[in-house]
């Protein structure tokens, strides 16, 4: 059985991400998803530098938040993402929560395609460097 990456990081709200009523500006959730997205591509050993070297790369090509309850100035906030799909692309499913009260705020997903960057040509199944990694991933879980 193929055990799916996941990664889980926590992360204070700072002032500089937030409203004048403490809120946080909607566009810095995105952020939050590539913090978390880039532990996760750490975690298989294939981060957007192994990526480049492999000769590949991933651009977001589809991005879907859903805003359930909003995120304050100061709040421990957890930021899981876990990958779902990655024969054909890259989808990241992204959850935020409280840190202490374990609350869902919000919820999300992220899909990226890989190109060729020597022509920028859209590869239509996922390049065998990705699949390497995520059996060697695979494998490093059965010790």
């Amino acid at each position: 059985m193929f055990v799916l990456p996941a990664a889980r990081v926590e992360i204070e709200i700072p002032f500089h991400d937030v409203d004048a009523l403490n809120i946080v500006w909607h566009g810095h959730y995105c952020k939050y998803f590539e913090i978390a997205r880039c532990v996760l591509l750490k975690k298989i050993h294939y981060t957007y530098e192994d990526m480049r070297i492999s000769g590949y790369a991933w651009p977001v090509i589809d991005l879907k938040i859903k805003y359930v309850q909003p995120l304050v100035y100061q709040q421990s906030i957890a930021v899981e993402a876990k990958l779902s799909e990655w024969e054909h692309r890259l989808k990241i499913d992204y959850c935020i929560f409280d840190a202490h009260t374990g609350r869902r705020h919000t919820k999300g997903h992220t899909t990226q395609v890989a190109l060729k960057m020597s022509n920028h040509e859209l590869q239509f199944e996922s390049p065998p460097i990705l699949l390497a990694k995520l059996n060697a991933y695979a494998e490093s879980l059965k010790c």
